[in-house]
């Protein structure tokens, strides 16, 4: 009884606007493979088609499948919290792995033919998400699911934790967005003005960037759809303020 009165229901709005963030993420995976396959020739590793591995990695990495690991504690709301962190964790890992095989062959496809490095607004953002990207990792890890960490110190990160997470999120679809720009432009150039095909398909595909990023974020932002705290939290979170603050139940 006590374990089914702690489970809360989900609001009910949620559930839809978390269908709708995952239609529009799907959307934006299948617009980007459409666009690659459509206008660039597909994707290949040893070919010209190298470069095209990038955008469609970066694109399921670092936009669809780490928006899912923001959600992770909207979607799950009564499962046991470490099964909650772990979910959270993995799913950023698989966004870091599909993201680094797209950082290597953007590199590794410059590198055959000559180009350079590093050189553009885009390349410099992207760099510096993907580092933000593993450091957060690495520092969420250690505090949150390496058993070290005290009960303090994983409450007082907390806030910073969210707060980069999802400024993370937000650059990774800035950089999206250059670089689907400056694609256009590489290929394009004036003719973009003109309403070609390509353009006007990578135009929407930019718009579902943005409507995906605003449907997490809103989500995400919305106070009434936290994941509410279980009766263990609850436990530990008051046992934690009783050794420091020296509150006790009378106190309350």
């Amino acid at each position: 009884m006590e374990s089914r009165a702690s489970m809360a229901p989900a609001p009910r709005a949620l559930p839809y606007y978390v269908a709708f963030s995952q239609l529009l993420g799907l959307t934006v995976v299948a617009t980007t493979g459409a666009w690659l396959g459509l206008y660039r020739g597909g994707i290949a590793w040893e070919s010209a088609l190298q470069f095209n591995v990038h955008p469609l990695c970066m694109v399921i990495g670092l936009v669809f499948l780490q928006g899912d690991a923001l959600l992770v504690y909207r979607v799950f709301r009564n499962e046991a919290k470490r099964t909650t962190k772990v979910l959270h964790g993995l799913l950023h890992v698989f966004a870091f792995i599909i993201a680094l095989v797209g950082l290597v062959a953007v590199f590794d496809y410059h590198r055959k033919n000559g180009y350079a490095d590093l050189y553009s607004l885009h390349s410099w953002c992207g760099i510096l998400v993907f580092v933000l990207y593993f450091v957060q990792w690495l520092v969420g890890f250690s505090f949150f699911l390496f058993p070290g960490a005290s009960f303090s110190l994983r409450s007082r990160y907390r806030p910073q934790h969210i707060f980069f997470g999802a400024t993370i999120f937000l650059l990774s679809l800035g950089t999206a967005l250059l670089g689907l720009k400056e694609a256009l432009l590489f290929k394009l150039g004036t003719k973009y003005s003109t309403f070609e095909p390509e353009g006007v398909l990578a135009n929407v595909l930019g718009l579902l960037l943005a409507s995906f990023g605003v449907a997490v974020l809103y989500i995400l932002t919305r106070g009434d759809w936290k994941r509410p705290p279980q009766a263990e939290e609850q436990a530990l979170s008051m046992d934690f303020k009783t050794l420091t603050e020296g509150d006790s139940p009378s106190s309350q």
